[in-house]
């Protein structure tokens, strides 16, 4: 198994997988603890759909590279999601919630009324579950990628501690004088531009989970920002890892495989997190 696994890591596409899986879990990692802890998880959820709209939009225009039109739309729709949340008839996890079921739609009509594929359920399998999409990169895909996922790591690390204030207290921060206003709306862009990349990892109905599991592992056993932090960002790289090498190897779907690899690493640490508060 060794010497197969060698094998296909001498594949370009092999290693384009592994790099986009390891900048994806890390940037999820990060962002989860953040929408975990401001009760924000529906939004990774209704922003892939919208997403897979937009990507079966450019399939359908037959665009070579959709990735950049994609990551636009969303960051948009994420930044009409929370400016003037207040000020609206339909709150925004109402209007989120109609427009990710409306491009959910949208985009598997479209993609059946312009079947230009001679596999049109596999496109939408991979879009959606992330069946080969991860294993499918170009060059600019993954220099994209590495773009981006660097972006969302140096705005964790410079806003570090008004994100913190924003995540935990936002009435204490705003009164501290914090443009809360302000990081909420860079958390929103953050997340369209996580979502955007990590569908290529895991797929669009899949996405929330890669975002939701490894904060809510981590936070199992630890109740500290940082730990929990540097915890969930190891869980996240290990089943991501994991997933697409188990992927490779026994052909498993990769977006399932890493999801059920974190469902079983929440389990597991669930467990030691509960014995562990019945010994203190």
């Amino acid at each position: 198994m060794l010497s197969q696994l060698q094998y296909y890591l001498a594949f370009q596409f092999v290693q384009y997988a592994l790099i986009v899986g390891v900048l994806v879990a890390l940037c999820s990692s990060l962002l989860g603890v953040v929408l975990v802890l401001k009760r924000l998880s529906y939004i990774g959820d209704g922003l892939s759909h919208i997403a897979f709209g937009v990507m079966s939009f450019g399939m359908a225009l037959n665009l070579l590279d959709n990735m950049p039109l994609t990551l636009f739309i969303t960051i948009i729709v994420a930044i009409n999601l929370i400016r003037g949340g207040e000020n609206r008839k339909i709150n925004a996890e109402s209007a989120l919630a109609m427009m990710s079921v409306s491009a959910l739609a949208f985009g598997y009509f479209i993609l059946n009324v312009n079947n230009t594929s001679s596999n049109i359920f596999g496109d939408i399998c991979s879009a959606l579950f992330g069946a080969t999409s991860i294993l499918t990169l170009s060059h600019d895909d993954v220099i994209l990628s590495i773009i981006m996922s660097i972006l969302v790591i140096l705005t964790f690390i410079v806003f570090y501690n008004k994100i913190f204030s924003v995540t935990f207290d936002e009435v204490f921060a705003k009164a501290t004088g914090i443009k809360t206003d302000r990081y909420n709306l860079l958390i929103a862009v953050i997340t369209a531009i996580v979502i955007v990349i990590a569908m290529n990892l895991v797929g669009a109905l899949l996405v929330s989970a890669l975002i939701v599991f490894p904060a809510v592992s981590a936070m199992s056993v630890f109740s500290q920002f940082k730990p929990v932090i540097i915890l969930s960002t190891i869980i996240s790289i290990i089943n991501s890892t994991g997933g697409i090498v188990i992927s490779i190897l026994f052909g498993t779907p990769v977006g399932a495989t890493i999801v059920m690899a974190n469902v079983i690493t929440f389990i597991i640490l669930k467990l030691l997190g509960m014995l562990i508060r019945r010994r203190i």
